[in-house]
């Protein structure tokens, strides 16, 4: 039925995950390599002991970075880093990765050059190969699009799927500063559009900025889960927001989920950033995105593996699914969780 013929359904009505699971629903798998396909972090694909991995990502100019405060070398190594979390998200190692850019005429040879450094840097910090790509013109703006394969064995293989009642719900570095280094940029773009002579002021708020234009994917992490010989049992990256990556997890563990207010890991300049904002703290820990931590669940026994890891946070539990998504308040009140990070449409 054509859109003529009936009734025009606007894409913010479903969603970004109401139009995936709409289109992909049309689609079945044919090939018996094709071990998971869409719905994870990364695509599975083989048949032996060592699988591949297969995710793809795309940044627009307007809608996923400015230019305006994002140094071309940081698109770069952030292109490559939000690609690189996925395939960490599965507890994999990225190998190789191809970049496709769309250009408009106001870039120069030099500037797409200061763009590739920034993915050189990247590569070289998480061992991966560009192996291709393609490049073609665009009628405005600048385009990126990232695919990255990887590789994990199949018994360490993490999904989103497999967290069980009682797991202990964690999370790694901390959260909200990627959000909040946002709101800093914005404002300062906004003083320096008002006044031309102005400076930015951006030294005192380093950290959350620096998480805003370059994050880094937390293969560190996965490479000490594996010195620890600790297999989560589920586990994303946070790039939506943690309420936003919970309810993913919870959906596909048929799992209820509780975490604790006082447990979420917030950075000092980032609650101090939060709080001059005038915006609550809480808010920006749970629904901020762009953080690129890692959110996993472990079995109660692998509990004495992580207790002393300085980066890694227990912030909760798993519970019966009919229990529902909720969060203990600092003040012992119990509220929902709601996700409201990044809406694309």
């Amino acid at each position: 039925m054509s859109e003529k013929q009936g009734k025009r359904t606007e894409i913010g009505e479903i969603g970004e995950f109401g139009l995936i699971d709409q289109l992909s629903s049309k689609f079945t798998v044919k090939n018996e390599s094709t071990l998971k396909g869409i719905g994870d972090d990364a695509a599975v694909l083989g048949s032996g002991d060592q699988l591949q991995l297969l995710s793809t990502d795309m940044l627009l100019e307007g809608v996923h970075f400015d230019l305006s405060y994002m140094p071309l070398q940081h698109l770069g190594y952030k292109a490559v880093s939000v690609n690189v979390s996925d395939i960490a998200a599965m507890n994999g190692l990225p190998k190789q990765i191809t970049v496709s850019i769309a250009l408009s005429n106001r870039f120069s040879v030099e500037a797409v050059e200061e763009l590739y450094k920034g993915i050189q840097f990247a590569c070289e910090d998480y061992s991966v190969d560009l192996v291709g790509g393609d490049t073609t013109s665009s009628p405005s703006g600048l385009v990126i699009s990232v695919s990255v394969v990887g590789e994990v064995k199949k018994d360490s293989i993490v999904y989103r799927k497999n967290a069980e009642e009682n797991d202990i719900i964690c999370v790694t570095g901390d959260l909200g500063g990627a959000f909040l280094g946002l709101q800093v940029l914005e404002r300062e773009k906004a003083v320096f559009k008002a006044n031309p002579e102005m400076q930015p002021e951006l030294e005192k708020y380093d950290y959350i900025v620096k998480r805003q234009l370059k994050p880094s994917a937390r293969m560190d992490v996965i490479h000490e889960l594996s010195d620890l010989g600790l297999v989560p049992t589920s586990m994303i990256d946070v790039s939506d927001g943690l309420a936003s990556e919970l309810f993913h997890i919870a959906k596909s563990s048929e799992v209820g989920v509780t975490i604790y207010e006082d447990k979420l890991p917030i950075a000092k300049m980032a609650f101090e950033t939060a709080v001059e904002f005038n915006i609550d703290p809480m808010t920006c820990a749970l629904n901020g995105g762009e953080d690129y931590e890692l959110l996993f669940t472990i079995g109660q026994n692998e509990f004495e593996k992580i207790k002393n890891h300085p980066d890694i946070a227990t912030i909760g539990y798993v519970d019966k699914k009919e229990k529902g998504l909720k969060m203990v308040t600092k003040n012992n009140n119990t509220v929902a969780l709601q996700a409201q990070g990044w809406k694309h449409f």
